[in-house]
């Protein structure tokens, strides 16, 4: 971790380390407007070796981040107002994203839910940066890294909307403010000239039972114990006649124990039904499964739920309030050490195996404008492999006749193409062969854009030695296919088609020194099919072999 601190340091970020539960490991105020030098880095790292790494944001570090903590919610509203192009991007473990942007000009401040599903990270604020790991072992990790897009200026339509919403260091805690609020709301003073003291509230003979039930409501609501304490030893001058201080705390802690017996016992029932529970469910159920019935109970499940989320057993499912789904932990061992190393035999198109090892449960996207090759490309690869290799073709926009014609203008009979052709257009996780090479032309979204990373993550969780090679369509003068880099995410080797232009746009398995990412070429589509190269790979904007 120490090595990715110091890279992030030597960008001229501003570090600091942070626990896996993303608290700082230390005060941080300091590093909003200074950088701790090298050593200070690599002394906190000899310190905490398994600490993660937090980016300070803001105009230390020339960065601000939009964290969607819910995709489906978040991405289609910043999609109307942030530009769909490439730009560096974080997955997060619980399957959110951080979008890196410039930090503005005149400091802007953090931000929670002004855009819904979204928060934003500036002056005063931090983020947690990839390799980090969080309690449950999931990484933090690179969707698109800094070095393959560039660092854009946050769009003023999006700075307009954080300025115009409330920023979380706008929201200071007034203790006072809270307290004479409460004070007024019991009219104290109403009390202290009533004569009948037998019904008066706080008077003699009613004040420990009055000042009980204020501590229990205070702390049912969730106030701090020691604002607790203030508000009482303002309730207990005012009590006729006045209530002894030294007594206060006893009242609190009381009442504290009280609603720890009663919470403790709902939480444990709670957590038991969740545990017993399969996939998603709702706070009604629950209610329901209780025969719940007070609004106060189901306050206190709601929060039982809430903590539920933070430990990590459940999560936010969908867009209705209160839906939830469990999450399952359980997973198989990879067994590393008795992996095999070999790569699959699977040769490409414009000899792209010279570039890019494809190994089993690999995922590889084609990107491609419209009538730019992506079918060509895609039957090209199945000739290339079909005799050593078996392949499932599933193909959304052709029938039997027109595909029948496509194969006619191969040199090679129609008897001799070996692969099996399926018709499919949605849904193809629940059909892809979890061995075999699996060819999806094309996968389909209409609308919804976002969804196609949750599409092929589905198509990739369904693999076990096999590949899968879809098709996407993308506008032109976009590397990425609609969506953006929602599709970039489980892509080992990610291919961007043009009209006489293919971009490796990034590919993870190297076949040897040179780095594949960013070459382009160049060819010809002659009788619709066959490919003529007119260049060698080179370097997006390089001089052409």
């Amino acid at each position: 971790m120490l090595d990715d601190a110091l890279g992030y340091y030597k960008r001229g970020l501003s570090i600091i380390p942070v626990r896996q539960d993303k608290k700082p490991m230390l005060p941080w105020e300091k590093y909003q407007r200074e950088r701790a030098p090298e050593d200070q880095i690599r002394e906190w790292w000899k310190k905490w070796p398994s600490a993660n790494i937090g980016l300070v944001t803001g105009s230390v570090s020339g960065i601000c981040v939009i964290d969607v903590d819910k995709p489906e919610v978040g991405i289609p509203e910043l999609m109307k107002i942030i530009p769909d192009e490439p730009m560096p991007t974080v997955g997060t473990p619980r399957g959110g994203q951080h979008f890196y942007f410039q930090a503005p000009t005149a400091a802007l401040g953090n931000n929670a839910g002004t855009i819904p599903g979204c928060d934003f990270r500036g002056q005063g604020g931090y983020v947690v940066a990839p390799p980090s790991v969080n309690g449950n072992g999931a990484t933090y990790h690179w969707l698109v890294d800094l070095d393959h897009a560039p660092l854009r200026p946050l769009p003023e339509p999006y700075i307009q909307r954080v300025k115009n919403g409330s920023s979380l260091n706008d929201h200071g805690y007034s203790a006072s403010s809270r307290e004479h609020s409460i004070i007024n709301t019991l009219n104290i003073e109403e009390c202290r000239h009533n004569d009948d003291s037998a019904i008066c509230t706080f008077a003699q003979g009613r004040r420990d039972e009055d000042l009980f039930h204020v501590a229990n409501c205070l702390v049912k609501g969730g106030m701090p114990a020691s604002e607790c304490l203030k508000v009482l030893e303002l309730l207990a001058k005012s009590c006729n006649p006045p209530f002894p201080e030294k007594e206060l705390f006893a009242k609190i802690e009381s009442a504290i124990q009280r609603v720890a017996r009663r919470d403790r016992s709902l939480a444990e029932e709670i957590r038991e039904w969740v545990v017993s529970s399969n996939g998603v469910f709702s706070s009604s159920d629950i209610d329901v499964c209780r025969q719940v019935s007070s609004r106060e109970e189901r306050k206190n499940i709601s929060k039982i739920l809430s903590r539920l989320c933070e430990e990590g057993l459940i999560e936010r499912y969908g867009n209705r309030n209160g839906c939830f789904r469990r999450i399952d932990t359980e997973c198989e061992d990879i067994d590393f050490l008795h992996a095999s190393t070999e790569c699959l035999h699977i040769l490409w198109p414009f000899t792209i195996e010279r570039y890019f090892r494809t190994l089993p449960k690999n995922i590889i996207v084609l990107a491609g404008q419209s009538d730019s090759g992506k079918t060509a490309f895609l039957l090209n690869f199945v000739r290339r492999n079909m005799h050593e290799h078996q392949i499932y073709y599933f193909s959304s926009e052709m029938g039997p006749v027109e595909f029948r014609d496509r194969l006619s203008k191969f040199s090679l009979p129609l008897s001799d193409w070996r692969f099996t052709l399926k018709e499919r257009s949605s849904n193809f996780a629940d059909v892809i062969k979890p061995d075999a090479v699996n060819v999806i032309d094309f996968l389909e979204l209409h609308d919804d854009f976002y969804r196609v990373g949750g599409a092929i993550k589905d198509i990739f969780d369904r693999l076990h030695k096999g590949i899968a090679v879809i098709a996407i369509q993308k506008n032109a003068g976009s590397d990425y296919g609609l969506g953006g880099a929602r599709s970039l995410e489980k892509a080992r080797l990610y291919l961007s088609m043009e009209p006489g232009k293919v971009k490796i746009v990034k590919a993870k398995n190297w076949a040897c020194s040179i780095n594949p990412n960013r070459q382009e070429c160049e060819f010809k589509i002659v009788n619709g099919c066959e490919f003529h190269t007119e260049t060698d790979w080179h370097k997006e904007g390089a001089a052409r072999g």
